[in-house]
Order: C-alpha cells, then structure tokens, then sequence
C-alpha cells in the first residue's frame, strides 16, 4: 500500500500533443437558430467564461438579441456588430420595459422572420420569468429553444468559496425571492427558518430587514453566518459577511445585484476561498510594487 507521502504516477495520454493547439468553437456542437425563431439563453452569473458553448453559438447567430441589465457587458460583447440590440431590463431608478412590451418585441421579431436571441442573467427559469415568455411565444405559435445558465445560487457561491450543501453543515438548499409584501407573505418562515439547511434570496436587499426579522422570529439562530455576495463572480465581486442579526445592518452597505446566503456553510468561506477579484489583484500588486 501505498504511503501518504507517495505520489502515484498515471500514464499520459496523447503525449504528443501539442498543449497549444486549441478547439475551434464553431466546430463543437450544431445548433442552428432558425428564422423565426427565439432562443431563450441563461448567460450566467456574469464570469464570462460561465456561458456555455450553445449560448455562444446562438448568440453568434442572432439577427436580434434582446437583453437585460444583468447581462454583463463582456457577454454582450461577443454580440456581432451588426446585430441589433434591444435592451428589455428592469432595474430601480432606471428606465424599465414592461414586461408586456418584452413579450410583444419578441413575437413582433420572430414574425418578421428574424433569429431572435433573449438572454437573461443566470438561468431563465429561476426567477427570470423565462416561463411567462415561453408561454406567450407558443400561444403565437412560434418555436423556441431553451438554453439553461449557471444560476447565481450556484455561480456566486462558487466564488465566494461558500458550498451549497455540506455533510457536517447542510443538508439541503433552498432559493427563495426577496420581492415579498408583508400584507400577502405566504412564505412558509417555519420552514424556511429550519437549522442545518442553506437559504439562497435573490433579490432581497429591499426586504432585508423583514427576512432578518421574519427568521429570526421562526426560530433561526441569530448568530447564524450569513453573506451578501455583490455581483457574484465578476471581477467587482464583493461579498460582505456576518451574522442573521446583521442582515439588515450590512444590506444597507450592499448594491444590487446582490444574493444573500443564510447559513451555516458560510462558516466555510474563508477556508475556501480562492477567487481574486480585480480590487484584491490591484492590493497585491501594490504589495509587491
């Protein structure tokens, strides 16, 4: 048997391969976006290297792409030149489109025969009414295809080195929206205030103090580790860490977009951590200047 200090030694294969030469892209995969057709797209969490390689391709192909304020600028930046572009976001003190003005655009471009490209931030079915819109191109009788992304949930706890799930620490995850009311909160809080789980709320910066507030209230331990990871797995990712009772308190130094992790695998964030951010890279630069 082997010691722990051995190292085993595992055959190479194609040890003449040059480490250089690279895959064309085009060439993996052959989805083929249609004229008249539409493409729900999941561009991730941000990273741009999270896309996946038939988001690419069928962004590459668009006659059109309409797009939200999620989306990063390094993705949108793959977008050919001549392609139009049509932003549909919704974002606070900005100006938004309403959602029925989303849906018409759509069935409006892919009736005019156009390939049509609609890419959300993270995954279109969690939280990105990707389904409404889906719903609304088959009553029009106009094909689709679906193209999941990493969601934010798992992107950017990723890179804040915080695992969803962990033996000693929790055995379940749920994602929950914070666009509550407290005048119709049908949140079961029982539940969702249970120990040994994780809790991933998107969109919770608003209704933060309710959710801290709410938690606690339903038995979650006040000193539970929690973090608001700040445009999770970009390059200005910032991740602000405490505890339950200081949910409200550290939201207020948070912008969106924003994920807030409530658990006890965030304990583990420090030991995981291994993202460097382009804040973190300049400290070390000028450490060794």
């Amino acid at each position: 048997m082997a010691s722990k200090d051995t190292v085993s030694q595992f055959p190479l294969s194609n040890p003449h391969k040059q480490r250089n030469e690279q895959t064309n892209l085009n060439s993996i995969g052959s989805s083929l976006l249609g004229h008249g057709e539409v493409a729900l797209v999941g561009s991730g969490p941000g990273d741009v290297e999270l896309l996946t390689l038939k988001a690419l391709r069928f962004l590459q192909q668009a006659d059109v792409v309409l797009f939200d304020y999620l989306v990063s600028d390094e993705i949108m930046s793959l977008v050919p030149s001549d392609t139009i572009q049509v932003c549909v976001g919704k974002r606070a003190g900005h100006h938004s489109v309403p959602q029925e003005k989303t849906n018409q655009l759509l069935v409006d471009f892919a009736k005019q025969g156009h390939r049509v490209v609609r890419i959300k931030g993270g995954d279109p079915f969690i939280f990105g009414r990707g389904g409404e819109e889906l719903e609304v191109l088959a009553d029009a009788g106009i094909s689709f295809h679906v193209v999941p992304g990493i969601t934010a949930a798992a992107g950017a706890t990723a890179y804040a080195g915080i695992p969803l799930t962990h033996r000693d620490f929790a055995q379940s995850a749920m994602f929950i929206t914070g666009h509550l009311k407290a005048e119709s909160d049908q949140m079961d809080w029982s539940t969702l205030a249970r120990g040994n789980q994780t809790l991933v709320i998107y969109m919770g910066l608003m209704k933060s103090e309710y959710i801290q507030a709410q938690l606690i209230e339903h038995g979650r331990n006040p000193n539970t580790p929690i973090a608001i990871i700040e445009r999770g797995t970009q390059a200005t990712q910032k991740v602000f860490k405490g505890q339950l009772a200081q949910l409200a308190e550290l939201a207020q130094g948070a912008q969106s977009p924003s994920l807030i992790v409530i658990g006890e695998v965030v304990s583990l964030s420090e030991k995981l951590a291994w993202f460097s951010t382009s804040q973190q890279a300049d400290e070390q630069q000028r450490q060794f200047a």
